[in-house]
């Protein structure tokens, strides 16, 4: 076998969390415990810890735009997955990149907060991301918040996947751990309907990246030829287990144990 096909590549757009529980190191270790490589860009260098975002700076859109199309000349990279975008200079050099490269799938967690609050992303970003990056998504990934967030016309969720939907992505995975069910309840939505919903037993805690981990690990499955359904399906199942495995490392949230699968079970 090739050895330059064996093993795809995914380029992933994220924040650099130094806690490693969300951001860029979430999506490194998703990828690669999923089977495929990462190749990592950051958009934004945070301070931030377990229980909250303290302040960010966004990196240089030239910069990350010269370090994007380096890769996508030398690698064949086969997914590409989105998360923190920090303002709308960095949604424009993305978007520049995505209409390049139309056939790789894109798996987009639109960050708006952080999960321990913390805007993240403005109004003038807001727009941006709707008007940019939407239209070039193959798999949305917004939690319930941020469904509303994104719809805020729509009065129910489903509706707010319609509404994304109607914007040009092709899937809308809304998750609802946010939700006040007895179970996390996560749904997908495509060509105007529901296609499916997955029940999860409801975790005791609350996790550090848990966004991040869903639409890296989508991503990963993606690349390695999925169809939409079932990445998100194993995609939400690695992600269970890795909230499952969680190691509480901080004062805040719990940080999910992605390498679960590495460690020998007590």
């Amino acid at each position: 076998m090739n050895p330059s096909t064996t093993l795809p590549v995914v380029l992933c757009f994220s924040g650099l969390d130094p806690t490693g529980g969300a951001g860029i190191q979430a999506d490194i270790e998703t990828i690669t415990s999923m089977g495929a490589h990462p190749a990592p860009i950051i958009t934004a260098l945070t301070v931030q810890d377990t229980s909250r975002v303290r302040r960010f700076e966004p990196v240089n859109s030239l910069l990350l735009v010269e370090q994007a199309r380096s890769i996508l000349e030398d690698m064949p990279v086969a997914g590409i997955k989105i998360g923190m975008l920090a303002n709308r200079a960095i949604i424009e050099a993305i978007h520049s990149i995505l209409i390049d490269y139309p056939d790789i799938p894109v798996v987009l967690d639109p960050i708006v907060n952080a999960g321990g609050g913390g805007q993240l992303l403005d109004e003038n970003g807001l727009d941006a991301l709707l008007e940019l990056l939407v239209p070039q998504t193959t798999v949305l990934t917004p939690n319930s918040v941020e469904a509303r967030i994104l719809a805020r016309d729509a009065d129910t969720l489903s509706a707010c996947a319609e509404s994304l939907l109607d914007r040009g992505c092709r899937y809308v995975l809304i998750t609802g751990s946010h939700e006040t069910t007895e179970g996390v309840v996560n749904t997908l939505y495509s060509n105007h309907r529901e296609l499916e919903q997955t029940d999860w037993q409801r975790l005791p805690h609350q996790y550090h990246g848990s966004g991040c981990t869903l639409a890296a690990a989508i991503a990963a499955m993606l690349a390695q030829g999925l169809d939409p359904v079932m990445a998100a399906n194993e995609a939400q199942t690695f992600t269970w287990e890795s909230l499952k495995h969680a190691h509480r490392l901080g004062m805040g949230q719990l940080i999910p144990n992605r390498l679960f699968w590495a460690r020998e079970e007590d």
